[in-house]
């Protein structure tokens, strides 16, 4: 019966990894088709992966309460579970922002170009490399990376504010470009949510392998870079 609920609980974490591997493609794809103005990137991330990241996570929640339900795992087992369900919550929203933002891509190619100064290819590079090692930590079950990603949360914060101040003077001197300066502060927020949903993975990492909840604890969050 047990070595029954390990594959079964094996089977869940690869399939957790699976759509996390879609969310971190229609993070890229988004992103691209923003920067180089593709209309066929943006529809891939609409109509083909977020409904692929959708089915799963209604298969994932299904799968981990039929484990909570049939096989009451002990502490540890319990706590994995409990992070399955918080992580693919998470990353169903980062699907969701990833949707926005290609959506906010296709506003802008209905606008001629303009070159409106702003780092969201930079912000995006970060948050794109926070979900990766959101993804890895809970693969090696690495407090250290988990760590490392939720102290990274405050940096994308600061790009986000900048972002916003450059564009909002930009809109002040070029009113025609308010449009296109409006979709890239949606898209910079967009970028932020990611962020926080891939701060929320790791903080589920650490209490996966800690057993210690950081959420809402400054001190707890600094005490853990000292685990």
């Amino acid at each position: 019966m047990h070595r029954h609920f390990e594959e079964q609980l094996e089977e869940l974490k690869e399939r957790l990894l699976y759509m996390g591997s879609l969310v971190e493609k229609a993070v890229h794809l988004s992103v691209e088709a923003l920067a180089q103005r593709t209309e066929d990137l943006a529809t891939q991330v609409i109509a083909e992966i977020e409904p692929q990241i959708n089915e799963l996570h209604l298969e994932l929640d299904d799968r981990a309460l039929q484990l909570l339900a049939l096989q009451q795992p002990l502490a540890v087992d319990l706590r994995m579970i409990a992070s399955i369900i918080k992580i693919n919550s998470d990353l169903e929203r980062m699907g969701d922002q990833a949707v926005n933002i290609a959506q906010r891509a296709l506003s802008i190619l209905s606008s001629p170009p303009l070159r409106l100064q702003a780092d969201i290819p930079r912000m995006a590079e970060l948050t794109e490399k926070m979900v990766k090692d959101a993804l890895d930590s809970f693969v090696r079950r690495d407090n250290e990376l988990a760590r490392d990603v939720v102290l990274r949360d405050d940096e994308i914060d600061q790009y986000r504010d900048t972002v916003f101040r450059e564009l909002i003077a930009q809109m002040i001197k070029a009113p025609k470009c308010i449009q296109q300066a409006l979709d890239l502060i949606l898209v910079s927020r967009n970028l932020e949510r990611i962020a926080d949903h891939a701060t929320n993975i790791a903080e589920d990492v650490i209490y996966m392998v800690l057993g210690r909840d950081i959420r809402h604890h400054a001190e707890e969050r600094a005490k853990s870079s000292a685990l």
